[in-house]
């Protein structure tokens, strides 16, 4: 049968009349709490599974306490990885207030039931200043009095954080997280300064090394001796840079630090230490022209997070000079080469510049020819130009921009910077000593990264690698050791790039990431697995032998 119609099972002002009642109720004995919606930044498609998600919006909300005496769950359990909190909070709130102030802000494609509460998203209770995540939305407690529902009850356990973005904008929730996830840090340099070198030229140097056996077995690295130098001379120096192959550590190649100078005939090279056998290598040296045989650092600068490039000008030939001689008319009737200069490119034509004469009159023209050994033998005279009371000057092209100096057995030297120690230039190496200096060449060391660091960066923002383009989350930032804690990592970051912060534009550059969590309580776990492969070694064969069934 039908229900009487006589007997109303609930009317629209009876419902008002008891969702309102339930509204100040919980003015009066509820507690502010802020409700933080999670968004989806990344979906799995095929398993439909959520990759990364973020809380960027809060909303308060009153709500009831339905766990006064304290929370539920389990409470604090010790395991045998430390403390596990398993609180629990329930809160109740009003339906009517959850979709009259917060729903119609959750219509983005985001949210498919922004109707009502989510689980996942995030409580924040400000009683304990803890955040708390919804697992499950009961909407039907009470059960439908006078015909419908008022309430949602909210059960939550303890949020465990898995490197989502909580951006909230309020401070006391956001930080809440601060020193929770996969933390790494970047070490930074916050000021600059361009190192400098200087070069000393001779004769009689070690010009090339010739590793003829680059060994194995080495643990160490090995030490360079060259024989000793006449008296009027300087015995040469080197250091070797190993390298490992499918775990043999060989010599990679052999740098001189000072390539000695008064040799007549080649020095023995001795490689000795190292723990290592088999290395063997033999040099060549160069008794006619000079070459660069050391350079020095004069200023070692500062903030170099990688080895800066180290450029040595090429040889410096002298220039080629000649006169002119003018006729009774004005105008230049002949030259004389004073200076046929040196290093030219052979057999080519070299620029001539005439001065003008003092009044009226036209400036001479001309060319200079360079014979097979890069030397200026004469100028042709192109116009021999007007209006000359005095002998004009004669002008010969630069012998030292970018020739071929291969042509007249002319190289320029090569170098590289040491390791750098506490972000400096520690020393400099000789790759290539070079060959036909007359003059000392300038050594240009390369700018650090960044002269001056700049700003401070805020927590939560975003920062970018100018490289890498990698990309973080700040967790903390300390402008006196510029240690900047970092999380959510995108990519790998690189020494020598500058870190730019896209809220606050702070910039400095990487001294050095360290891609280990520091602040987790677990951090020791690779020193574990170090000390570990100390007693079983896997790398040979199994240490529990080999077994055929």
């Amino acid at each position: 049968m039908a229900l009487n119609p006589f007997f109303l099972q609930g009317s629209s002002s009876e419902q008002r009349l008891v969702q309102e009642l339930i509204n100040e109720q919980l003015r009066m004995y509820g507690v502010d709490v802020t409700y933080i919606p999670r968004k989806f930044v990344k979906k799995d498609t095929i398993l439909n599974e959520i990759q990364s998600s973020k809380f960027d919006d809060n909303y308060v909300i009153e709500a009831y306490v339905n766990t006064y005496e304290g929370y539920s769950g389990s409470g604090d359990i010790l395991t045998k990885f430390g403390m596990s909190l398993r609180d629990e909070l329930t809160v109740t709130i009003s339906k009517e207030r959850f979709e009259d102030f917060i729903s119609p802000f959750l219509g983005s494609d985001d949210f498919t039931l922004s109707s009502r509460p989510r689980e996942g998203d995030l409580i924040y209770f400000p009683l304990g200043q803890r955040i708390f995540e919804v697992k499950f939305v009961e909407h039907e407690d009470p059960f439908y009095q006078l015909g419908k529902n008022y309430v949602y009850v909210l059960k939550c356990e303890l949020f465990e954080y898995e490197d989502e973005v909580l951006d909230t904008s309020i401070s006391e929730i956001d930080t809440q997280i601060k020193d929770e996830g996969y933390i790494t840090t970047l070490k930074l340099i916050g000021v600059g300064r361009t190192a400098t070198a200087s070069a000393s030229i001779n004769s009689g140097y070690v010009r090339q090394i010739f590793l003829n056996n680059d060994g194995s077995g080495y643990t160490s690295t090995p030490t360079i001796t060259f024989s000793a130098a006449p008296i009027s001379g300087s015995t040469a120096t080197a250091v070797a840079i190993t390298t490992s192959v499918a775990g043999v550590r060989s010599i990679k190649e052999i740098l001189l630090t000072n390539a000695g100078y008064g040799y007549s005939v080649a020095p023995t090279i001795f490689i000795t230490g190292g723990g290592g056998t088999g290395a063997a290598a033999t040099c060549s040296i160069e008794t006619s022209l000079n070459g660069v045989v050391s350079i020095s650092v004069d200023d070692s600068g500062a903030g170099y997070s990688v080895a800066p490039d180290i450029t040595v000008l090429p040889p410096a030939g002298p220039g080629a000079a000649a006169t002119a001689t003018i006729s009774g008319l004005g105008s230049v009737t002949e030259t004389t080469i004073t200076n046929g200069g040196n290093y030219y490119i052979p057999s080519s034509i070299v620029s001539v510049t005439f001065s003008s004469p003092a009044g009226i009159g036209t400036t001479a023209l001309g060319y200079a020819n360079v014979n097979s050994l890069g030397i200026v033998t004469s100028i042709t005279i192109t116009n021999s130009g007007s209006g000359y009371s005095t002998p004009p000057t004669v002008s010969i092209g630069n012998s030292y921009s970018n020739k071929n100096y291969n042509s007249v057995g002319i190289s320029t030297a090569i170098a590289v910077s040491g390791i750098t120690t506490g972000n400096i230039v520690s020393a400099i190496r000789l790759r290539n000593p070079g060959i036909g200096y007359t003059i000392t060449p300038t050594v240009i060391v390369a700018d650090p990264p960044l002269i001056t660091g700049i700003g401070t960066y805020i927590f939560n923002e975003v920062v970018v690698g100018s490289l890498s383009g990698a990309r973080a989350r700040v967790k903390s930032w300390s402008s006196s050791s510029k240690e900047l804690k970092i999380s959510i990592i995108e990519g790998e970051f690189l020494p020598g790039e500058t870190i730019i912060g896209v809220g606050s534009s702070a910039t400095y550059s990487v001294s050095i990431y360290d891609e280990r969590d520091l602040y987790d309580k677990y951090s020791q776990n690779d020193e574990i697995e170090e000390e570990a492969d100390l007693i079983l070694d896997f790398s040979q064969s199994n240490p529990f032998g080999n077994y055929w069934c």
